[in-house]
């Protein structure tokens, strides 16, 4: 048993036998194949042997003649195990007897021998574990034809193992047969762990290298709420893992039936929960869980992994569809929030090297008038169908805010003169999401009718710290004084000035922070769907009084881990059951 720690990302267990995906993107199969197919794979892996022999062959004669033979002998080595019988018959015994896919074979085989070189005391001898490894990734990417396995095809639930998943990768994973995923490098507050949370994926990111430890097929099982990862789990962990599963759906249950009840405190104070979403079809999973409307719709899924800019109609067919399953309730659309680098897949030639600090959000929208025209026509098109708020993301300046309104009232006066019908009063908020925004606040509050914290990015900008970097993802901290006093300013400035104020990062899906929000003088919060039910526990369990002391005592403590354990403490006195 192996246990790796990470950064939990998405929550809840999952438990399930492993497919990895390298750091060439290449999955390594784990499939069976039938009887009467034994010949024709027995056929391949022999095609597949003779072609790697070819590559090895000619690796070692170009390296020998461009360095010297002392170095084309380390490819003769190569070639002498890839020609050792005994490989090779352990393969086709898999095959024959036990019916697997040849890159499935090779994968058990050849891992087999990379562990058994691994754990050699002669240093020389342990350092041949890297030859197999090569020759194990000829052989597969042989076999695979050089191609990327769909990660849509699976036919039996798994779990992924991967270097990294692109968030279009993770947004088009079937949700049937993928219970939960890791990754080596990433971070909190991320696009790919937005989509995990968003399709309610177990999943842990930034555990660092260990692909090369695990072998297709091992079991697997995923802690996306500590960010732990145990690779071949023993009987009494597996049995305390499953009983947790079964413990989250028992909890759950009980919290259905809230669902129709309002997040009202036990001094009868009115909490609004509205929900975040990220593609259409989550509408339905906010009605059911009791979301009193969308309060942050996420647009970029439709840019995510396309060839092509979506039209004006695609963008409206969405957001009608979204507004008519939420039957009447307010949605808040958020226009496009990506750096030129994630759109459409797009590798720029002159990549940003800070691309978090670089052409993204409202700056690339404004860069691309005709890209942002479409999403604003569409959204103004949609307004007639229901409550339709638009708002703008990453505003640092008040003149990324009136240039963004500009543009809206332009659109406006030209949908009018086509007879198009919009409407006229349609809310307008922004993001506060960087500290300018936190210290303008006044002056932004003039010209929107509401705002709403971004904490993901909050924390980003106010630490300092690269949210995707695996390096500093520690920094990374919801619970800093200095993210805390920022949003408290916000809540306070905004709350002065007349206009709503909503949170909708990841920290406000989190129960731990339920009370400390609320005693900041929060009212309203947008969350992920599944948080709803839990995060209206915690508010129906407590009074503003609770709340406001716990607060109180938050603003005397000066770093975040005791300022989170302390939440821990007091959530555990009201609702005890949310910390499985």
């Amino acid at each position: 048993m192996r246990i790796l720690q990470g950064i939990a990302v998405s929550p809840g267990v999952a438990i399930g036998e492993a497919v990895v995906i390298d750091n060439q993107g290449y999955r390594i199969p784990h499939r069976f194949i039938s009887r009467s197919a034994i010949d024709t794979e027995l056929e391949r892996l022999a095609k597949a042997f003779v072609s790697v022999g070819r590559q090895i062959e000619n690796s070692r004669d170009e390296i020998s003649e461009e360095l010297g033979e002392q170095y084309g002998a380390i490819f003769s080595a190569h070639l002498q195990m890839l020609r050792d019988p005994k490989i090779e018959s352990d393969i086709v015994h898999l095959i024959k007897q036990r019916h697997y896919s040849a890159e499935y074979s090779v994968s058990q085989v050849l891992s087999k021998y990379i562990k058994v070189f691994e754990n050699l005391s002669n240093v020389y001898m342990r350092e041949r574990a890297n030859d197999v490894r090569d020759i194990e990734r000829r052989l597969i990417n042989t076999l695979l034809g050089n191609r990327r396995e769909a990660l849509s095809n699976l036919e039996t639930p798994v779990v992924i193992l991967a270097h990294n998943l692109t968030p279009s990768e993770t947004a088009n994973l079937d949700r049937e047969k993928v219970l939960g995923f890791v990754t080596e490098v990433g971070g909190p507050g991320g696009h790919t762990a937005i989509v995990a949370e968003a399709l309610e994926i177990p999943a842990v990111v930034g555990t660092g290298q260990f692909l090369s430890d695990v072998t297709v097929g091992d079991l697997i099982i995923i802690d996306g709420d500590q960010g732990r990862v145990i690779v071949q789990p023993d009987d009494e962990t597996i049995l305390r893992y499953q009983h947790e599963v079964e413990e989250h759906r028992s909890l759950a249950t009980r919290l259905e039936a809230l669902s129709g009840l309002p997040a009202e405190t036990t001094d009868k104070q009115h909490i609004a929960l509205y929900a975040n979403i990220e593609f259409p079809h989550e509408a339905e999973a906010c009605v059911r869980r009791g979301a009193e409307g969308i309060g942050l719709y996420r647009t970029e899924f439709l840019y995510l992994g396309q060839d092509e800019e979506p039209s004006e109609e695609d963008h409206y067919r969405v957001y009608s569809q979204v507004v008519k399953d939420m039957e009447g309730a307010p949605v808040v659309i958020r226009t496009l929030d990506l750096g030129a680098d994630k759109l459409l897949g797009e590798n720029p030639e002159d990549p940003e090297q800070n691309p978090f600090l670089g052409l993204r959000s409202i700056r690339l929208s404004l860069r691309n008038i005709p890209l942002f025209r479409t999403q604003l026509r569409a959204i103004l098109r949609a307004s007639v169908l229901g409550e339709i708020h638009v708002m703008f993301p990453l505003v640092s300046t008040l003149q990324e805010l009136r240039q963004a309104k500009m543009l809206l009232s332009d659109i406006m006066e030209d949908l009018e003169e086509e007879g198009v019908p919009f409407d006229r009063g349609i809310k307008i908020g922004m993001m506060v999401e960087v500290p300018s925004s936190v210290i303008m606040l006044e002056q932004f509050a003039k010209e929107v009718d509401f705002i709403s914290i971004g904490t993901n990015d909050l924390v980003q900008y106010t630490l300092a710290v690269d949210r995707s970097n695996k390096e500093v993802a520690g920094l990374y901290n919801n619970s800093d004084p200095a993210v805390l006093r920022l949003i408290e300013m916000s809540i306070s400035k905004a709350t002065a000035a007349g206009i709503k104020v909503t949170l909708c990062g990841q920290m406000g899906g989190n129960p731990i922070y339920a009370m400390l929000l609320i005693g900041l003088g929060l009212r309203s919060l947008s969350i992920t769907p599944s948080a709803i039910p839990e995060v209206k526990k915690v508010c129906r369990s407590v009074s503003i009084a609770q709340c406001e002391e716990i607060a109180s005592r938050v603003r005397e403590m000066e770093n975040a881990r005791e300022i989170k354990q302390f939440l821990r403490e007091e959530l555990r006195k009201v609702v005890p059951e949310l910390l499985l």
